[in-house]
């Protein structure tokens, strides 16, 4: 290989992060990427970053982090992108596919407080700062006792306006505390049970152009295929809610063996009602799976579930 490979990313500590174990996985699948200037990471300053005011769906949902990454990759200034898949909305623009993911690291949500224990722990009236609306709704819908605020920023940032007193405690992702090496910061580590992850949470996807053969062969050598059918069945899940960031959607697909288990939650933003779906059956029907949950859900929601106050 003599040209550079340009990965686009976010500037966070996070992202970057990210970026480094794509980078790795494609050095130790092709030896020619193992050189120091053979793969180059340029970050990407996107919507999402610079307004940091508010939650997310105020202004504007998942595309704030991704389109001027993918605006890069179409318009030829990068040659691969790497996604929180999360962060990915639900369709992509025309030309671009997610041409593999990484391994999936654990999807759950971490508790950072200023005191030790879970949910149950927090005492009544404790304020927690999150700006997602899933994990705002669940935990309205598991405590209404709590007083839950917008808490916008990086991993670093949030935990560090939690230990200044800004709040009492706020939510993570663990996958996003382990890559950063601060794993040990979490209070406590939440069980679906009690906080369903959000759509493909710990999973990190790799974006290129739908007609760069190239890397569509070099990203399907390092593509975890078990990963890569969860996600699927997840996604399929959120078109079918025509779900967003504005949405409180969770969903999380399992495999074990051939066989796939998944299970869904929609809950009203005020916390006020929370529906449930679940679905199994083999891995290659992975995208029915999760559509049929979709689509069962939205049936009982009907119209108006997801406005604001319920």
């Amino acid at each position: 290989m003599t040209a550079t490979l340009r990965i686009a990313t976010r500037g966070s500590p996070l992202a970057l992060a990210q970026a480094r174990l794509v980078r790795d996985a494609l050095a130790a699948a092709d030896a020619a990427l193992g050189r120091a200037d053979a793969v180059a990471i340029e970050v990407v300053r996107t919507t999402g970053d610079r307004m940091q005011a508010g939650p997310l769906a105020a202004v504007g949902g998942k595309g704030l982090f991704t389109k001027e990454i993918e605006e890069a990759l179409l318009g030829g200034r990068a040659d691969l992108a790497v996604h929180s898949m999360k962060d990915v909305p639900t369709w992509l623009p025309d030309g671009l596919v997610i041409g593999a993911t990484l391994p999936r690291e654990d999807p759950r949500d971490a508790l950072i407080a200023r005191a030790p224990g879970g949910l149950d722990a927090l005492p009544a009236g404790a304020v927690v700062g999150t700006a997602s609306l899933r994990r705002r709704a669940i935990l309205l819908n598991r405590r209404p006792d709590l007083a839950v605020v917008p808490l916008r920023g990086n991993v670093g940032t949030r935990i560090a306006k939690m230990e200044a007193g800004e709040v009492d405690a706020t939510l993570l992702a663990v996958a996003g505390l382990r890559r950063l090496g601060m794993g040990e910061r979490a209070s406590a580590v939440l069980e679906p049970d009690d906080m369903l992850p959000a759509v493909c949470q710990g999973a990190i996807g790799i974006e290129c152009r739908a007609d760069d053969a190239r890397m569509r062969a070099l990203l399907a050598g390092i593509d975890d295929q078990a990963t890569s059918t969860c996600i699927a069945c997840e996604r399929a899940f959120l078109a079918a809610l025509d779900g967003s960031c504005r949405t409180p959607i969770a969903g999380l697909a399992a495999l074990a063996g051939g066989a796939l288990a998944f299970r869904g939650l929609i809950v009203r933003p005020d916390g006020s009602e929370a529906l449930a779906a679940a679905g199994e059956g083999e891995a290659a029907e992975a995208a029915a799976i999760g559509r049929a949950a979709g689509e069962s859900l939205r049936g009982r929601a009907g119209p108006g579930f997801f406005d604001d106050g319920g």
